[in-house]
């Protein structure tokens, strides 16, 4: 699985990451975590907020920091 945080690195991004990163260590996956932030990739993606978040390329979630527990949602729903 290749979890992807799209951002330019602001805060609310690195955010993202970091519950990104503890819920992959909670749930016990095996799960690539990527920080994009070439903005020419995101726009690609069809993203025109950051912070996101896509999950083997596929975006679910724009322009927020979701919870531990909504990122666990979102990554138990492409198991």
């Amino acid at each position: 699985m290749k979890i992807q945080i799209l951002g330019s690195g602001c805060p609310k991004c690195k955010l993202l990451e970091e519950k990104v990163r503890e819920s992959v260590d909670e749930l016990g996956i095996k799960a690539e975590v990527v920080k994009v932030t070439d903005m020419e990739e995101i726009l690609d993606m069809g993203v025109m907020m950051t912070p996101a978040l896509a999950i083997d390329g596929d975006v679910k979630s724009v322009g927020k920091v979701l919870s531990i527990d909504q990122v666990i949602e979102k990554i138990k729903e492409t198991m």
